[in-house]
C-alpha cells in the first residue's frame, strides 16, 4: 500500500494542534468533565519520533502515558475555513501517540499552568507514515488500537468523537491559520496508561497502518 513518507510533509508544518478530550470516555477515565467546545493546545514539530525510534522518558518524569490518536494532515494554506469545504484542506492521515508525562501534567493542572513540559518534549509525538487522503475513504469510523508488550491497552473507533474533523478544521483554522504539513491531533480514545523503560509499543489504524516504538530513558542533560 503506498504511502507517504514521513518527511515529505510533516517536515514542513509548522505545528502540532492537539485537541483534548475528544473522546468522553477518556475525558471521564480521567475524572475530566466534558467539554462544549475542543480543549487546544500546541505541541513543537521537534516532538515528532519516526515510525521505529525510541520514546524517550526523561530523568524527571516518573509516569509516561500513552495516547493513540487520529492525526490529520493539513494539506494547504487553511484560514477561516467553513466546516463545509474543511475536507478540501485535508491531504492525509496518519496514526500518532501523544505521550504524556502524566505527573507533571497534573503539577501543572493544579498550579493553572500550561501543559507544554507534560507534552512537547523531544520523542513526545510518535507519528506513523502519511496516508494520502484517497486511502481513508471514512475516516469517521476508523479503529484505533495499541499494546503494550502484546498486551491490547487501547482500542476504539474514530466514530465516537465528540468533535469532528471538518468541525475542528473550520474552528482551528478561524482561530490561527494553518498551513501545509499541520498536523491536527484528534485526541484519544480511553485506556491510556503508563510505560516503563524497556517496553515496547505497538499501535495502528486497524487496515491502514501499524507502528512500533520502543521505550527508552532520556540521559540527563549533561550527564556522559
Amino acid at each position: 500500500m503506498a504511502t507517504t513518507g514521513y518527511h515529505k510533509l510533516l517536515q514542513v508544518g509548522t505545528k502540532i494542534v492537539a485537541v483534548g478530550r475528544n473522546y468522553a470516555a477518556h475525558a471521564k477515565e480521567l475524572g475530566n468533565a466534558v467539554p462544549k467546545e475542543p480543549v487546544l493546545f500546541l505541541k513543537p514539530t521537534s516532538s515528532y519520533l519516526e515510525n521505529g525510534g525510541t520514546i524517550e522518558i526523561p530523568h524527571n518524569v516518573d509516569s509516561l502515558h500513552h495516547e493513540a490518536e487520529l492525526a490529520v494532515v493539513i494539506g494547504k494554506k487553511a484560514r477561516d475555513v467553513p466546516e463545509s469545504s474543511a475536507m478540501d484542506y485535508v491531504a492525509g492521515y496518519a496514526l500518532a501517540l501523544d505521550m504524556t508525562a502524566r505527573d507533571l501534567q497534573a503539577a501543572a493542572k493544579s498550579a493553572g499552568l500550561p501543559w507544554s513540559l507534560a507534552k512537547g518534549q523531544d520523542t513526545f509525538t510518535p507519528i506513523s507514515s502519511v496516508l494520502p487522503k484517497s486511502m481513508v475513504p471514512d475516516p469517521d469510523n476508523l479503529e484505533l488500537w495499541l499494546k503494550v508488550d502484546g498486551e491490547i491497552r487501547q482500542k476504539g473507533s474514530t466514530k465516537d468523537m465528540m468533535f469532528k474533523i471538518p468541525f475542528l478544521v473550520s474552528h482551528i483554522s478561524s482561530m490561527m491559520t494553518l498551513f501545509e504539513g499541520d498536523v491536527i491531533l484528534t485526541g484519544t480514545p480511553p485506556g491510556v496508561g503508563p510505560v516503563k523503560e524497556g517496553q515496547t509499543i505497538a499501535a495502528g489504524i486497524t487496515g491502514l497502518v501499524d507502528t512500533q516504538f520502543n521505550v527508552g530513558k532520556r540521559k540527563k542533560p549533561g550527564s556522559s
